[in-house]
């Protein structure tokens, strides 16, 4: 096997172990291209269905275009998917910009809390109804026990210190500084009551592998990461007021490898365009303890 291949293999007996030992299981979806090829994954682990719940964190401040892509995937693919919003927060306006509220708090508000209480079933989920092709509310309430999520150890330096099944506790906090080692296929599937697992299967990817997977499976992927005529495309995608484009004409994924291989971006950091992450000190770190994605 190639590289890719392994990788590949990997990430989808995770996902099967995942499956085979947690009982409800949900997989975060941010429409971006790392959950995107997971999303992939699963549909080859699963012979092309999908046997758990997508969940999209929908904090209201999505570039559009992100939106568009995920309702087309949703119907063309007949995917499972569920969402939860911090209805409050928004109504309230308790967002950035308010000048009381820094991008960290902002954060916290539409991304932390909401999936954290969508987690636990103390606040609405909304689920889409392939009948009707609507967002409707969804009656089950129940507590996911594990959680599947699309990060990569490179992407960012609190990420390297993830295990592929990494523990959260009762307040959902992450206590990297208390994991227990994985040896070889040994994974911490337990938790305890009112605690979840996080289940990383990208943990070992790169950002080149990602776009090289993408090339070579022709994954369908957000119009934003490429260059549509401007000399801009976005590189990581997030809540618009705090997600920037960087200068580039790459049009495809092969382009793209070249930049991050040879060209411009190769020692540029990934998230680079990412704000938050200025205002958490390079980070994600305080924003991750706290039950981040």
């Amino acid at each position: 096997m190639n590289h890719i291949q392994k990788l590949e293999s990997l990430s989808i007996y995770i996902l099967r172990e995942a499956y085979a030992n947690i009982k409800n299981l949900c997989m975060l979806w941010s429409i971006g291209k790392d959950s995107t090829v997971l999303l992939w994954l699963v549909r080859k682990a699963f012979f092309g269905t999908i046997p758990f719940p997508l969940l999209h964190i929908d904090t209201s401040f999505k570039i559009p275009d992100m939106i568009i892509y995920r309702d087309f995937l949703v119907k063309e693919w007949k995917l499972p998917i569920i969402y939860g919003i911090n209805q409050n927060a928004i109504a309230e306006k308790k967002t950035f910009p308010d000048q009381t509220l820094n991008r960290l708090k902002c954060c916290d508000l539409l991304k932390t809390k909401t999936l954290i209480n969508t987690l636990n079933g103390k606040w609405p989920r909304y689920k889409y109804n392939h009948i009707t092709n609507k967002y409707e509310p969804d009656n089950d309430n129940s507590e996911y026990t594990g959680v599947i999520v699309g990060i990569r150890s490179d992407e960012e330096g609190s990420r390297s210190k993830e295990r592929y099944f990494s523990q959260r506790n009762q307040e959902n906090r992450w206590e990297f500084e208390d994991q227990p080692p994985e040896f070889w296929d040994q994974f911490n599937v337990d938790c305890a009551p009112g605690a979840h697992v996080r289940i990383h299967p990208l943990l070992d990817w790169t950002e080149i592998n990602i776009w090289e997977y993408i090339q070579h499976e022709n994954i369908p992927t957000v119009s934003l990461y490429y260059d549509n005529g401007s000399g801009k495309r976005y590189r990581s995608l997030g809540c618009y007021p705090c997600t920037f484009p960087i200068t580039s004409k790459a049009k495809n994924p092969a382009e793209i490898i070249n930049e991050l291989q040879n060209g411009q971006l190769k020692n540029v950091p990934e998230r680079s365009g990412r704000s938050q992450d200025a205002e958490d000190g390079g980070g994600l770190e305080t924003l991750r303890r706290n039950g981040y994605m």
